[in-house]
């Protein structure tokens, strides 16, 4: 709790599975401080406890506390537990933010901001003709609403689950054009037209080391981004590198998309300019030297 015992200002969490080595309540309870807030930010780790995800949504409004982060495995999960839905939030079948208000549960999404900001930020210049989704679980579906919202003229989806990619780029044909979306076959394929890949599954973490493809279908002129951000220097990110690839890492999304969530959980601007520099140290302290 905040030094001297004082009630904080606002309540705030992340519930997710294998989330212990996640820097999000650091992130934004310096950045609460910065403002002059008394912030407590707790981790509600699906791995050590008995709880499901709609029991702890219940706790933490009972609690007092001003919202929630979601992640991996519960953004689409948390959405039957909600009183009501943002427009994008809808739009992407997807939750990573719920605000409790007048005690209700009001779900939002700010993934797809986060990443639309990490890539025009550090790949500013990323050609944007088709790129290949990898991934269409939520990250994914956010991923996809970034892409075809900053102008991708087409994203194409894979997943080891063929039905869900399906029902993704249905879902983005929908929303943005008919000729805007597709889905299927294998990674060789669809990368071989490709600008730029973007990688959404769980692949990568730390309780989920390893490669979501082939190495070799990487090529020098492939921009790579992964939204894996612990660690940060995952190891597509390296072979990506490795074979001459400019890359994205995790570190951008991870701050905008809390930016944006500290935003709705307590009314204020925070100063994202200042979160990445607080981003940074943080993964600096730990010893991880490259942001992405």
């Amino acid at each position: 709790m905040p030094a001297g015992n004082l009630e904080p200002d606002h309540l705030l969490g992340l519930v997710g599975a294998g989330i212990g080595p996640s820097l999000s309540p650091a992130l934004h309870e310096r950045e609460a401080a910065e403002l002059g807030l008394r912030c407590h930010y707790q981790l509600w780790d699906l791995d050590r406890s008995d709880l499901p995800t709609d029991e702890v949504l219940a706790r933490a409004r009972e609690s007092g506390y001003d919202g929630l982060n979601v992640t991996h495995p519960g953004k689409r999960a948390v959405i039957a537990h909600l009183d009501e839905l943002s427009s994008e939030a809808a739009a992407l079948d997807a939750v990573n933010t719920v605000v409790f208000s007048n005690g209700r549960m009001i779900g939002h999404n700010t993934d797809w901001s986060g990443f639309a900001r990490g890539l025009q930020l550090r790949l500013p210049e990323a050609a944007l003709d088709r790129v290949v989704l990898l991934g269409a679980g939520g990250a994914g579906a956010a991923v996809g609403h970034a892409l075809l919202h900053l102008g991708a003229d087409r994203v194409h989806v894979l997943d080891v689950d063929a039905d869900r990619a399906e029902r993704l780029a249905d879902a983005l044909r929908e929303q943005f054009g008919s000729d805007r979306a597709g889905h299927g076959g294998g990674p060789a394929g669809a990368l071989a037209a490709a600008d730029g890949l973007v990688h959404a599954t769980p692949t990568g973490m730390a309780a989920h080391p390893g490669l979501p493809l082939e190495a070799e279908l990487l090529r020098p002129d492939l921009w790579v981004a992964d939204v894996v951000y612990r660690p940060l220097e995952t190891e597509l990110l390296r072979a990506a590198r490795a074979r001459g690839c400019t890359t994205l890492g995790g570190g951008a999304m991870v701050v905008f998309q809390a930016a944006d969530a500290f935003r709705l959980f307590t009314g204020r601007e925070p100063d994202a300019d200042r979160m990445l520099g607080h981003f940074a140290e943080l993964v600096r302290a730990e010893g991880e030297a490259h942001v992405g």
